[in-house]
């Protein structure tokens, strides 16, 4: 039995971080009903191309192993069905713009009120505090505004997006966390609470270390596309054919790369025995190291550095880990029910099994005859 079977979730929310933090729930063997507008539905559903079902990729990732209704909330009659169903339930999600359920009649409030082990869990963009709470956002811009632009990108270069959704996704993680958490809590006191997260916050949790090194100093960090400014060696190099990335992250493992490397001498050079010295000449070693990996191919290079235990990995696209026989002894990838599409499943087991995924994402509104709410006249697919 999965370890959330028997918890009634409520997602009101859309695009990626509400949802995906449903999902981790649904994974988890929660019943996650997914509530959405009847036009459209979730905008995500529309984030294509690629389609698949008439879905973008990008919805049926963050969507798998939950059912869907349509309720229109401007309507009367709608607020008081999920108002009664609220009641029964263990956790609310929901990532709408700040304050729009509130004056609806659907907020923290006024639910637990009602339903006092309630956990209403709320996703913003900048927090639930502050002069920015009621602002709305998406991922590029709680990027930039938080700072991570800013310590991205290469040295000397313009400040660069981290190229995933980095902050959607990790806000749902910390959204599925902090449930988690309050439902433990609740175990014990037998109320619900309310779990605040954001986008902003978790681009700043992402950025402790940095910004401990920031507050400490008042120095900007410095970017590097492939490495660390306070650690070397720390990075990718150019090899024969490709790129390889090096992670001689003490002094003893440097010891072990200059000899590696040809050159054991480097290891009791006084510019270059601790990482403090080799942070301060960083100019005169990763040339010659540079200069040197260039005679090699990558391949060559994973190989005698990992039989000398220098932790080290050549630099993958997509293709390459898809094929990866690592990953496929891993069994992360998962079919998604009736449909031609693999996808990466929940990164976590339990007595070594991956939680399963026993349904696909729903089509819109799709489960209102089984919840006893009207059909409806609903849009039909986002894609082909």
């Amino acid at each position: 039995m999965l370890p959330l079977a028997g918890t009634k979730v409520v997602e009101i929310a859309q695009n990626i971080a509400g949802p995906y933090a449903g999902e981790i729930l649904a994974m988890l063997g929660a019943d996650v009903l997914k509530i959405e507008r009847p036009q459209g539905g979730d905008d995500a559903r529309g984030w294509g191309p690629p389609f698949v079902d008439g879905m973008a990729t990008t919805f049926h990732t963050v969507n798998r192993n939950k059912r869907a209704v349509t309720l229109d909330l401007k309507d009367p009659a709608g607020i008081a069905w999920l108002k009664e169903h609220v009641a029964g339930c263990d956790v609310l999600v929901q990532n709408m713009r700040p304050g729009s359920l509130e004056a609806l009649g659907l907020g923290a409030d006024v639910l637990r009120a009602e339903n006092p082990r309630l956990i209403y869990c709320s996703l913003r963009a900048f927090g639930h505090a502050g002069p920015m709470r009621l602002q709305g956002g998406y991922e590029p811009m709680i990027q930039a505004a938080a700072g991570l632009f800013s310590v991205n990108g290469q040295e000397g270069g313009p400040p660069t997006r981290v190229g995933m959704q980095v902050l959607d996704l990790g806000t749902g993680l910390w959204a599925a966390l902090g449930t988690l958490a309050a439902l433990i809590e609740r175990g014990r006191t037998g109320r619900g609470c309310v779990v605040d997260t954001s986008l902003y916050e978790t681009a700043l949790g992402w950025l402790t270390v940095h910004f401990a090194g920031f507050l400490a100093t008042g120095e900007h960090p410095t970017r590097h596309g492939s490495g660390n400014p306070r650690v070397v060696v720390f990075q990718s190099f150019v090899t024969a054919d490709g790129e390889v990335v090096i992670a001689a992250a003490n002094d003893r493992l440097f010891r072990k790369l200059a000899v590696a490397l040809g050159h054991p001498e480097w290891g009791e050079d006084e510019r270059f025995r601790t990482n403090a010295l080799r942070v301060a000449n960083k100019a005169a070693i990763i040339p010659r190291i540079a200069r040197i990996l260039l005679e090699g191919t990558t391949a060559a290079w994973v190989e005698r550095l990992e039989r000398a235990g220098i932790p080290c990995a050549r630099i993958n696209d997509l293709h390459q880990v898809r094929d990866d026989p690592h990953l496929a002894a891993l069994d992360l990838l998962r079919d998604l029910p009736g449909l031609g599409l693999r996808t990466v499943g929940l990164p976590v087991s339990f007595d070594r099994v991956r939680p399963p995924v026993h349904r696909r994402a729903p089509h819109l509104g799709e489960h209102n005859g089984e919840m006893g709410l009207p059909e409806g006249d609903q849009a039909g697919p986002a894609g082909a």
